[in-house]
């Protein structure tokens, strides 16, 4: 198989140099329209590539078929697949005027940052760069992330689209394909259309390093917290002012203060992120993000959470407060194990494109934890991209060949063994 690396690298290329960067406090869908610059493209892009059903949608999605080239009779077995991949970036840095930089044939030196000399990227601070010597990297200039995180998918997409499409020869079934906006604020599939895009199994193409195959996510819960207490002038407050703002401040403070965070958990820990607060003497609103492997998990932290809570105002007669659970997203491993051939038949087009598969869990959630809740079951394969959202991100141009060729593998595999 020959990907062409040049036009892969063409479309990374065009695609980070447009702003699509999301909002979390935007109340329009998608957050921002500069998502759609790249929708647009993508959609003028793939007629040109002769796929079907090409649509771009009210709500910014893009949506296309390839259409199977099976004989009527070997259809039956093999059920359309879908790819997909985000058009937005990150709301933590900016999205705006990216320069990539390719540092060709890398030979495992730091690579400091044109515009931020105090950026840099070599194997003592990425250790996975030492897999990639000889490789071409393409970083950012220092002043904005790359965009790898979910460009790269949506190259590594459409270069397989490109090759499937040049090699008609080459058996495959139903190929769906969709472009969500709005994933990096957690809303990615908040008006997707399962039965429209039509596929019965998907992968979203939005991992890491190359070779990992994540069939896992958290569960995820935002717990709030409103505190009500009783203001006083406070020259006259004595024995009669109960302050919101102290009660808050202390539950987050009774928080274990060596476990439970984000700062201190790792692989399959769960945590209690208190993520924002805000108020006065008289209310007071702390929102915490819960995260665990398991619902069970989260029950348990969440009852920590309130019991901390009971405790606390127990100290201060006449406040009250009130906690809220609301669901997020659940780990996709509870619909996945229904399913281990979804799975399975991409670790084999991993092996098959020359790297060793590694499964893995994503301590955050995708696009794909909720679509195999909403009835189509998706894990995620690795882009080949490094230090998402971040200045420092970088990416190999080799891996992401090897995701390409990943596509088309895993389009020929689900060809021979068909659904099971």
């Amino acid at each position: 198989m020959k990907i062409d690396r040049h036009y892969l690298l063409d479309k990374f290329m065009e695609y980070v140099r447009i702003d699509t960067q999301s909002s979390e406090t935007s109340d329009s869908y998608p957050s921002t329209q500069k998502q759609l610059d790249l929708s647009r493209i993508l959609l003028e892009q793939l007629k040109e590539m002769g796929l079907s059903k090409v649509t771009l949608n009210e709500h910014g999605y893009v949506f296309a078929t390839l259409p199977s080239n099976l004989a009527t009779s070997s259809q039956k077995k093999v059920p359309p697949i879908g790819f997909i991949a985000h058009v937005d970036t990150s709301p933590d840095v900016s999205g705006a005027g990216v320069k990539p930089q390719i540092h060709h044939n890398y030979q495992g030196k730091k690579i400091i940052l044109s515009k931020d000399k105090s950026l840099e990227i070599g194997p003592e601070s990425d250790p996975a760069i030492n897999n990639c010597i000889g490789h071409d990297i393409i970083t950012t200039d220092g002043t904005t992330l790359l965009g790898a995180d979910n460009k790269a998918g949506i190259a590594e997409i459409m270069t397989a689209l490109h090759f499937l499409a040049s090699n008609n020869d080459l058996k495959h079934g139903e190929i769906k394909i969709a472009f969500t906006v709005d994933e990096e604020v957690g809303q990615g599939t908040k008006y997707f259309d399962v039965k429209k895009f039509g596929a019965k199994y998907a992968y979203t193409i939005d991992g890491e390093t190359a070779g990992e195959i994540e069939n896992e996510t958290f569960c995820a819960d935002t717990a709030t917290l409103q505190v009500v207490g009783i203001n006083i002038h406070p020259g006259y407050a004595k024995n009669k002012m109960v302050n919101s703002v102290k009660i808050a401040s202390e539950i987050i403070a009774e928080l274990p203060k060596d476990s439970l965070s984000p700062e201190t958990t790792e692989k399959r820990q769960g945590y209690i992120h208190p993520n924002s607060i805000e108020g006065n003497v008289e209310k007071s609103i702390v929102k915490f993000l819960i995260r665990d492997f398991t619902v069970e998990g989260l029950k348990e932290k969440e009852q920590l959470l309130e019991d901390i809570k009971n405790k606390v105002l127990n100290r201060y007669p006449g406040a009250k407060a009130e906690f809220k659970v609301d669901e997020s997203y659940r780990n996709m491993r509870y619909i996945l194990d229904d399913f281990p051939h979804v799975v399975e038949y991409a670790i084999e087009a991993i092996r098959r494109s020359g790297l060793e598969p590694v499964k893995n869990l994503i301590r955050g959630g995708t696009d794909g934890a909720r679509l195999s809740f909403m009835g189509i079951p998706t894990p995620n394969i690795f882009t080949g991209g490094h230090n998402f959202h971040s200045k420092r991100e970088w990416i190999s141009v080799q891996d992401m060949e090897k995701a390409a060729e990943t596509i088309v593998h895993l389009v020929q595999v689900w060809t021979e063994k068909g659904d099971l």
